[in-house]
């Protein structure tokens, strides 16, 4: 009899555990669902919290001006807005025209390309391995079928709809960013009155010097990225490049990802200088070969010097994980999060191992 219920009481034992444990997975299971569901919010959270913290040095050297901070707040907000506007107004209908027009002289291009001399010299060294005028001729056939191109997007329902969703996700950005910006005080107070009485002058210098770094390194990377798209711009039009407009969006948002960001889009530009012309991609390198010393060694230091202090490898390293995990925005945020971590080792880990 004590047998019998010595058994039943590990199967019991048994069934609990394994209950337990299949309720726990499916718990799990559900909330990874959920979080995937609603990723694209995060997204807008997180990058609309990035601007608002770009924004706050803004009126921080207002309010020393002795501004009030409303004031303050107001001013810069209309000046986002203009910002945004004018960005959406002048730059956007250029960089879609130029991206028509590209999908309209892709036939154009690949036919040009096939006519390159380097493109005969490959051909002459790898006679009979590779047929490139049959590759490029097919090539060339798949370009000009409307069709094909446009299902390049998933369809024109599909551009329309991810044009449609870009444009209300700029728009929630945009109101998220202002509402940020607006209680950016109220925000670290209700954060730091979770916190207990005995951590919280700790937490609260933290969080201070945090919120300062990430706010001078979005705005010092959001004035690279600037400068390196209106040179570009500028650049790129005085040469007669293809499409200037979309080059030079394409420069701007690359210099928002440090160091790997401006080499990543100067190779694109000049590879598509180089498809058009060899003496025009040329040329593009040099530029940018000279650009990329000049904003190492003169602008990066002027505009950054006040922003994080992450060495180079983990600038690299946090990039490449960041773009992994998250794309584009993931490399932009990875940095900032870096700096981050340094600054709560350095200012919590630290001390605490120097008590012991």
């Amino acid at each position: 009899m004590g047998k019998g219920q010595g058994k039943t009481l590990t199967l019991n034992s048994a069934f609990r555990v394994g209950f337990t444990g299949t309720l726990g997975v499916g718990l799990a299971f559900g909330l990874i669902t959920a979080l995937q569901s609603v990723a694209t919010v995060i997204i807008y959270i997180g990058l609309a919290l990035f601007l608002a913290l770009g924004l706050e040095p803004i009126v921080l050297w207002l309010v020393e001006r002795k501004l009030p901070r409303s004031l303050s707040v107001v001013l810069v907000v209309l000046a986002f807005l203009a910002i945004v506007a004018g960005a959406v107004l002048l730059i956007a209908p250029a960089v879609i025209s130029q991206i028509q027009q590209f999908i309209g002289d892709l036939p154009d291009i690949v036919a040009s390309l096939a006519a390159t001399g380097w493109v005969a010299d490959l051909e002459q060294r790898f006679t009979g391995a590779v047929d490139l005028d049959k590759i490029f001729a097919n090539l060339g056939e798949w370009a000009s079928d409307p069709k094909n191109v446009v299902s390049l997007g998933g369809g024109v329902v599909s551009i329309g709809a991810g044009i449609l969703s870009f444009l209300a996700g700029v728009v929630i950005v945009v109101i998220l960013t202002i509402y940020f910006a607006v209680t950016m005080p109220t925000i670290k107070s209700a954060m730091l009155s979770i916190v207990a009485a005995s951590s919280r002058p700790t937490v609260e210098s933290v969080t201070e010097e945090v919120t300062r770094s990430i706010g001078r390194y979005v705005l010092g990377q959001v004035s690279l990225g600037i400068v390196n798209g209106v040179c570009s711009a500028i650049f790129l039009t005085i040469i007669g490049a293809p499409l200037p407009a979309l080059l030079a969006f394409i420069a701007f948002l690359a210099s928002l990802i440090p160091l790997v960001g401006p080499i990543t889009g100067a190779i694109i530009i000049t590879g598509s200088c180089l498809m058009v012309s060899p003496g025009l991609g040329i040329a593009v390198g040099i530029y940018y070969l000279v650009y990329m010393q000049v904003e190492a060694y003169l602008l990066s230091p002027r505009i950054m010097k006040t922003a994080v202090n992450v060495p180079g490898a983990l600038v690299i390293i946090a990039a490449i994980a960041g773009g992994t995990l998250g794309g584009v925005l993931g490399a932009v945020v990875a940095v900032p999060v870096a700096a981050s971590g340094m600054i709560i080792i350095r200012k919590v880990v630290v001390p605490a191992q120097d008590k012991r």
